[in-house]
C-alpha cells in the first residue's frame, strides 16, 4: 500500500516489505488505487509473471491483473474460510471468543477472500492471547503455508476446493465498537472485547468524565469475588440490584473490581487520558479511584 503517516507525530513509516525490498534493490509499486489503473495493469503484463501471492495488501486485485500470470494469483488470509471473510479475521475471532481459527492459502477471484481454497491450518487461540499476539503467531504460520502451497502449485499437487454459499463476515473494525456497554455486554463479552482489540485501538469507558482505555481484563464470578473479600459475604444478595459499571472493590494490587451485566470484570491495565499504558497499580497510585465511582 501506499506508505501513510502513521503515530501521534503523524510520521511517514515504511513498512518492512518495503524497507526489505529497498534494502535488495527490488522495483516497488505503490498505486493509490488498481481498478482501471491501465499505467500500473500495463507495467504487471511487462514484468509477465508466473503467480501473483497478496498477503494483508487490503486491496481487490481486478480481473484484469488475475488473468494475467499463468498459474493465477493467491492469497494468504487469517482465518479458516469460509469463515470470516474481510479485513478483521483475527479481531473478531477473539471478540466472539473462539477457541481456535486458522490460515488459509486460496486462489484470488473478484469477490472479497470467496477464491477457492487450497490449504488450511488451524490454530488454536490462548485464553489471554490478543489480536496482536494471534496475528505474529498466524504471521510465521502463513509464511510457512505460503511456502508450501507454492511449492504444490509447481508440481502439480495443490487442490483446489470450492468455498460455497454459506459464510461469515468480518468487516473493518470500527471505533464505535471499542466503547464498553456495561449495561449491555457480559463480563465475558467486555474481557473478549479487550483482547480482540489490543493493540489496534483498546477498549473504552469514562470514569469521574475523564476518558479511560481499558487494556486488560479477567472475569471473576460473584461468588469467588466473595469467598476471596469476605467482608462482602452479608451484602451478596444485593449485587444483582446493583448498576453495571459500578466500582465494587479497590485492590492496588489485584485490581479494579467492576460490577458488569452478570459477573464482576477486574480491570488489570488501563491508560488514562494523555498518559501511557500501565497496570492498575501504576494508575491507582496516581488518580484516587472509589467504591461506588462508576464507569459510564
Amino acid at each position: 500500500m501506499p506508505d501513510r503517516p502513521k503515530g501521534r507525530g503523524m510520521k511517514m513509516i515504511l513498512s518492512p516489505v518495503k524497507e526489505y525490498s529497498l534494502e535488495n534493490d527490488f522495483k516497488i509499486y505503490q498505486p493509490e488505487r488498481l481498478k482501471k489503473n491501465e499505467e500500473m495493469i500495463n507495467e504487471i503484463r511487462e514484468l509477465d509473471p508466473d503467480i501473483i501471492c497478496v498477503v494483508a495488501y487490503g486491496m481487490i486485485l481486478p480481473k484484469e491483473i488475475l488473468d494475467i500470470p499463468k498459474y493465477g494469483a493467491i492469497n494468504v488470509h487469517p482465518s479458516l474460510l469460509p469463515q470470516y471473510r474481510g479485513s478483521s479475521p483475527i479481531q473478531y475471532a477473539i471478540i466472539n471468543g473462539d477457541r481456535k481459527t486458522g490460515v488459509t492459502t486460496m486462489y484470488l477471484d473478484t469477490k472479497m477472500d470467496a477464491g477457492d481454497i487450497i490449504l488450511q491450518k488451524e490454530v488454536r487461540i490462548g485464553t489471554d492471547e490478543t489480536t496482536g499476539e494471534l496475528w505474529s503467531r498466524t504471521s510465521g504460520i502463513g509464511a510457512k503455508l505460503l511456502v508450501e502451497t507454492l511449492e504444490k502449485i509447481s508440481d502439480g499437487t495443490a487442490p483446489r476446493i470450492k468455498q460455497g454459499e454459506e459464510y461469515t463476515l468480518a468487516p473493518m473494525i470500527k471505533k464505535e465498537m471499542s466503547k464498553i456497554d456495561w449495561a449491555k455486554q457480559t463480563s465475558l463479552e467486555i474481557r473478549n472485547l479487550a483482547r480482540g482489540l489490543d493493540p489496534i485501538m483498546g477498549t473504552y469507558s469514562h470514569l469521574n468524565g475523564k476518558k479511560i482505555k481499558i487494556w486488560k481484563t479477567d472475569v471473576i464470578s460473584v461468588p469467588e469475588f466473595i469467598n476471596k473479600y469476605a467482608e462482602f459475604e452479608d451484602y451478596e444478595y444485593r449485587f444483582k440490584d446493583i448498576e453495571p459499571g459500578t466500582i465494587m472493590y479497590v485492590d492496588e494490587k489485584e485490581g479494579l473490581y467492576v460490577k458488569a451485566k452478570d459477573k464482576l470484570v477486574v480491570i488489570l491495565e488501563v491508560q488514562a487520558e494523555n498518559s501511557k499504558r500501565m497496570h492498575i497499580t501504576d494508575f491507582l497510585r496516581g488518580n484516587k479511584v472509589q467504591v461506588i465511582d462508576m464507569f459510564e
